[in-house]
Formats: structure tokens, sequence, C-alpha cells
């Protein structure tokens, strides 16, 4: 059996135009001209204008700016956060589905354990030891969120074990750690990077969520689940308020799902979590 390649140089545009657009949409929010966090009592609850494109909040600070501004959490965060499950359960998935035994068993007790726990509960208990903020967001969504890339990495590299390229690598004396570095990831890439696409919506929307709790970022911080908990108030007077970022959250979350869903067309690749 021939080991399949990584993803051909012609199948990664779509991969990389998206990750392109998401960091680009980060760096415009960093130079937006306007402070997203002054407030200006004299212009609440401003129409929209050309000087505020989508009016302004109830503090009167232009909404534009905050939903460009948000961007580099929401965006950004997420992608940190999406980055760090992936490489923290796809190397434990990887080891513990190759080696088997004690440390597989092992692996499959404690992402039970997690997988059973909301990582609403590990927020607020993080909220509780520290201080609702950004380190305990991310140590809550790290928590929870390697889990099911670990299940897949696991599963796929079970699969892999018995294959006749890793029997012939063996054969030519290649050692466990090798093999683990170049072979297993050569088929393994695929499935996972579609993964991680269509992990991209639930992590941002567990980030907005926790925010939404008050567990993330602190006023006056722009970031799009914290603007719609401030929005909610004012949705008769003033429903931009909550639906800028609600619109914000899920066209990225659609647009990048949508981008997994290709590319598991496309690489005919099985991303079900066992």
């Amino acid at each position: 059996m021939t080991a399949p390649r990584w993803p051909r140089r012609r199948e990664w545009p779509l991969v990389v135009a998206a990750v392109v657009a998401l960091l680009l949409l980060v760096v415009v929010a960093a130079l937006v001209p306007v402070d997203p966090t002054t407030p200006d009592l004299l212009h609440r609850f401003a129409p929209s204008s050309w000087a505020h494109p989508l009016g302004t909040d109830q503090l009167g600070r232009d909404l534009a700016a905050r939903i460009l501004a948000g961007a580099r959490l929401s965006v950004g965060f997420t992608l940190v956060a999406l980055a760090l499950c992936a490489v923290l359960g796809t190397t434990a998935g990887l080891a513990a589905g190759y080696v088997g035994g004690s440390p597989a068993n092992m692996l499959q007790s404690v992402v039970d354990v997690l997988v059973s726990i909301p990582t609403i509960v590990f927020g607020l208990i993080l909220a509780a030891a520290w201080q609702p903020g950004l380190p305990a967001l991310l140590t809550a969504v790290l928590i929870a969120g390697w889990t099911p890339f670990s299940r897949l990495a696991y599963q796929l590299a079970v699969n892999e074990a018995g294959a006749g390229y890793i029997d012939s690598a063996l054969a030519l004396g290649a050692g466990t750690w090798w093999i683990l570095s170049r072979h297993i990831p050569r088929n393994t890439a695929r499935p996972l990077l579609a993964h991680a696409c269509l992990r991209f919506a639930n992590t941002m929307l567990t980030l907005a969520g926790l925010s939404f709790l008050g567990l993330g970022a602190q006023p006056p911080t722009p970031e799009w689940g914290a603007m719609l908990v401030d929005g909610r108030n004012y949705l008769y007077l003033a429903p931009r308020l909550a639906l800028a970022p609600m619109t914000a959250i899920v066209t990225i979350t659609v647009l990048v799902t949508i981008l997994g869903r290709t590319l598991e067309r496309r690489w005919a690749v099985d991303t079900t979590i066992p």
C-alpha cells in the first residue's frame, strides 16, 4: 500500500485564501482609525451616517469600529485557540493510536471524562479560581477543545498502524518517532485539516458564548460575544447593536464551515468522530 502524500499544491488555494482572509480581517481591525472604546455621550444611538456607517451604541461609540476591532479577539483568538487545540489533540491522538496499550487506554479515559463535562463548567470554575478574562477563557477552551482532534487522530492512527507502508518503514529500520513525525501525518493531514475548518465555528461560538456570560473580554474591550450581551438590552430601541455582532459571528462561521465541507468533498475524506 502506498502512503498518500500531503495535499497537492493545487489543492491548497482554498485553505490559503481562507487563512489569508481571516488574517487580513484581523490586520484591518488593528488599523481602525476610530477609537472603539472612547464614549461620546452627546451622540448616543446616532443613526447610520458617513461618519458612523452603522451608527453608534448606547455610549456613543462607533459601532462599525467596534465590530472591526472585535475581530481581533473574536477571529484572532479563535484561530489561536483552534491551533493550540489541534496541535495538542492531534499529537496525543496520533501517538496513542499508533503505540496502543496503556497510553491509548489512558487517553481514551481522559477524553471520555472531559467530553462529559460542558465547556461552560470549565469556564465558570476557572473564572471563580482566577478572574473573568482572556486567560481563563483560553484555558477553558483548551481543556475541552483538544478532545475532538484527539479522538479523530486516534482513530486515524489506529487505521494506519497496520498499513503496508508502515510495515515497509519498520523493515527499513524506521523508529516510532520517525513514523509518527513523517509517515502517519502524511496520511492524516487531509481529514484533520478539514476537521479543523469544521471546528472553527464551534470554537468561535464557544468563545462567544463564554463572553456572553461575562467570562471573556471585559468592558470596554470590544468582542462580538460581549457586544451581543450589551445589545440585547436595546433590541427595541436600537436592534443593530445586537444584529451587527450576531451577523459578524454567523457570517464568519458559515463561510469557514462551507470551506470545511468543500475540503471534505474534494479530498473525499471522512471527518466524523467515532
